[in-house]
């Protein structure tokens, strides 16, 4: 029962991986013409759209909360997450960004061990050191791409990082769906205010391709949770970095982008300490990239 249980998690996830790499690649598209500001609001907007059915199938009382900070507070890391995500994919290899951004679970565990006081290990002092020799490998800080977007697609990781472990501490009392609205909605309101300097009116097709980019997200998200409530985090987890391979052939078939030996590298080393670090049970699982 526990292997057709993982079977069937794991075919979720990888298909939730599809779905999010295909948001990647739809935002890279729309980026070609349009800026960050509004590709970001018609993520959050179509993306709540999408939501609705389900939040009005459980019932508006379903949504009410006694922590309204903390989803405040989730949704403001989130939304950062995003604009950083978003920025980096415009301006790196889809495949780069997309890694850069599922680095997330090696700064979750550095985070948990400086803000919440978890305890620490040998395995996940490691992890977390062959995670950042595999994020310098990517970064190629010989080359000078410190002062590139390569460093946003980095700080993507780290407020997906912060958002994530919020989101472990909003889960001890508030249910997915609540928490995943709360998040849509709030980064609907907040990305609609810099539309008033910067909105440009996107071509038919450019929201058609948002309008599926939303959509992606939220089957996404939807695929995800239901694969961790098949089997364990630890075991599910390590199926989410597909998303990179998915990114990777959407780069590649569509923008001809070929990673160099130097990412491919550290690719694995980010992989294997995330995939360690995923293995703590006590760590929230990879979610969307935000």
């Amino acid at each position: 029962m526990h292997s057709h249980m993982l079977l069937r998690g794991a075919y979720c996830a990888i298909l939730a991986s599809l779905m999010f790499a295909s948001m990647s690649a739809g935002v890279r598209y729309a980026s070609l013409y349009l800026p960050n500001e509004v590709t970001v609001f018609l993520r959050n907007s179509f993306g709540l759209l999408f939501l609705l059915p389900w939040v009005l199938k459980k019932g508006i009382g379903h949504l009410k909360t006694r922590r309204p900070w903390a989803h405040l507070l989730r949704s403001i890391a989130g939304l950062s997450a995003m604009y950083c995500f978003f920025y980096a994919i415009a301006h790196l290899d889809l495949a780069e960004a997309v890694l850069l951004n599922y680095s997330s679970p090696i700064f979750i565990a550095l985070i948990a061990l400086i803000w919440l006081k978890e305890r620490s290990s040998g395995k996940l002092v490691f992890a977390i050191l062959l995670g950042f020799i595999g994020i310098c490998l990517i970064l190629k800080p010989q080359g000078g791409i410190l002062d590139s977007a390569a460093l946003v697609g980095l700080l993507s990781a780290i407020l997906a990082a912060l958002a994530m472990v919020t989101i472990r501490n909003l889960s001890k009392t508030e249910p997915t769906l609540r928490t995943v609205f709360y998040f849509s909605l709030t980064g609907t309101l907040i990305s609609a205010v810099p539309l008033f300097w910067a909105w440009q009116t996107p071509p038919t097709v450019v929201i058609l391709v948002m309008m599926l980019v939303g959509l992606c997200a939220t089957v996404g998200q939807l695929l995800l949770t239901y694969s961790y409530s098949l089997a364990p985090a630890a075991e599910i987890g390590p199926f989410t970095y597909t998303t990179v391979i998915f990114a990777a052939l959407y780069g590649w078939f569509i923008w001809q982008e070929i990673p160099d030996y130097l990412t491919l590298v550290g690719a694995c080393l980010v992989i294997i300490a995330g995939s360690i670090t995923l293995h703590r049970p006590s760590l929230p699982p990879l979610t969307e990239p935000d």
